[in-house]
């Protein structure tokens, strides 16, 4: 699909109207229609972004934090099934802790647990049980909390917000920031669809392009923003009274702590707010900045995370080629789906040429291909990966850019035509188990593969090997009967 008709794709002046309660479902549904796409409990859609055509990785198909959160957000269809466990660690060791298995255990306004159940959840997911409780306790309880995209976290604290809102009381109660603006447009769809039978409750959105007169008060309960509106809205144009804001909620706050400015000027707005407050803090990844940040905008926090667990190798078979150049590399490809009954397969490249060379030569080869690099706009990738999770392609080459987050049960092969390697030159050991661990999911089997060019090559995979404590098994593609034994 190209640039221009992903720009008609969704009509951003209307998207950025000052309207409150503006919907975004005919557009999304059209930018849906462009590429078959299908929607998620969580109402994970997303509008283009306005100033630059779509938003594209930056060279070496690395992608930042934010890209890589719009991306899970387009792709989770339901919520992921999480083999972690949820561990709770309470401000007041001795409150006892309550968690849910049912909506009803929450007791929420009829209205709202019909919003609930319109889109599509049953039953609390590991993370909801724990942190629905706590974010609707009485007296309010501040939180922080780890979680995953597809964890049910964004409908979570918007059935808090919802829940929180006193409808008769017509100014901004509930405040949420969000990194960038499509991230906000993903928790207002969520908090529109959620609330869409309480018809007194409002929503207004603080992003870009919203303007409204100076000194002129929202009325609107909700308001979901970006930090640099956010804080005009509340310091310099008055659309907003701070004191007034009585729960205050930062999403993806590892991703706002890695964009510049965006964690000054969340500390800005959290000191304009009460003490009496009500915190939520949500982050994917709780790396010792994240841990000083949230300290520093959440006191006497609850904590939820979710328990390291060793990622399980168990189910995939590991395996080296030994080739001389990527024509070799080719030819032992070939051989590996002679002798595999191969669902679908997802091949890696460290570079978009060598994908585009290597996605070239299998079409010419006769299969069904799929090619995702970082000159694509997020948008764009989304499809590639829907239509890959439909079967409509059964190899997928890609770069770094696809080696987490998507889970495909069908995949039984994994291919790393390129080794994964850092900055230095050696191995990357973190991107090789991302990259393997996109087979075997959900217990099934899996196979992985890569193919091994050079002595440096060889000694990265000896790195690998000491690092999992793995042994990858060589495999020779010219002798396809001790292959089928190999991969039996």
């Amino acid at each position: 699909m190209s640039e221009d008709s992903w720009a008609q794709a969704v009509d951003v002046q209307e998207a950025t109207a000052p309207s409150s309660q503006f919907d975004l479902s005919q557009k999304l549904s059209r930018l849906r229609d462009k590429c078959n796409m299908k929607g998620d409990i969580n109402g994970n859609i997303v509008t283009q972004r306005p100033d630059n055509g779509g938003w594209k990785a930056p060279d070496g198909d690395k992608p930042d934090l934010a890209e890589q959160s719009l991306l899970n957000k387009l792709i989770r269809r339901s919520l992921v099934r999480s083999r972690h466990q949820v561990e709770v660690l309470q401000a007041d060791p001795t409150s006892p802790l309550y968690s849910v298995k049912t909506f009803e255990e929450l007791r929420l306004k009829p209205e709202l647990l019909k919003g609930v159940y319109n889109m599509g959840f049953n039953r609390p997911s590991r993370i909801q049980e724990n942190a629905l409780p706590m974010m609707m306790a009485q007296p309010p309880q501040n939180l922080i909390a780890q979680s995953q995209s597809g964890t049910g976290k964004t409908a979570a604290f918007s059935l808090a917000m919802l829940s929180h809102v006193n409808p008769a009381n017509t100014w901004t109660q509930c405040l949420c920031i969000a990194p960038t603006y499509e991230l906000a447009l993903q928790i207002g769809q969520v908090i529109e669809q959620m609330g869409k039978f309480c018809p007194d409750v409002k929503l207004a959105y603080a992003i870009r392009g919203n303007r409204m007169e100076r000194g002129v008060k929202l009325e609107e309960q909700i308001v979901i923003g970006t930090p640099g509106t956010v804080l005009d809205w509340c310091s310099k144009y008055k659309h907003i009274d701070p004191k007034k804001i009585t729960l205050f909620v930062l999403d993806e706050a590892d991703v706002m702590i890695d964009t510049q400015g965006h964690r000054d000027q969340s500390i800005r707005i959290y000191r304009l707010l009460t003490r009496a407050c009500q915190m939520l803090l949500f982050s994917a990844t709780f790396e010792d900045s994240v841990w000083r940040f949230a300290e520093l905008v959440v006191p006497d926090p609850n904590i939820i995370r979710l328990k390291r667990e060793e990622e399980t190798l168990d189910t995939i078979k590991q395996f080296y080629v030994l080739c001389k150049e990527k024509e070799d590399k080719f030819t032992a490809l070939c051989n590996l789906y002679g002798s595999l009954t191969i669902a679908q397969a997802m091949i890696f490249c460290h570079t978009r040429k060598m994908a585009a060379w290597l996605s070239t030569h299998l079409i010419k080869e006769g299969h069904q291909v799929a090619l995702l690099s970082g000159e694509m706009t997020v948008e764009q990738r989304a499809c590639v990966i829907e239509r890959f999770r439909n079967g409509k392609e059964k190899v997928l080459v890609t770069t770094n850019v696809c080696s987490r987050g998507i889970d495909v049960e069908q995949v039984s092969l994994v291919v790393n035509f390129d080794l994964p390697v850092d900055m230095d030159g050696n191995a990357d050991n973190e991107t090789y188990l991302h990259r393997i661990g996109r087979t075997g999911r959900f217990g099934r089997r899996g196979f992985a593969v890569t193919m091994v060019d050079s002595e440096r090559s060889m000694g990265i995979i000896n790195q690998i090997e000491m690092h999992f404590n793995r042994r990858i098994t060589k495999l020779d593609p010219s002798n396809l009967e001790e292959m089928e034994k190999l991969l039996s």
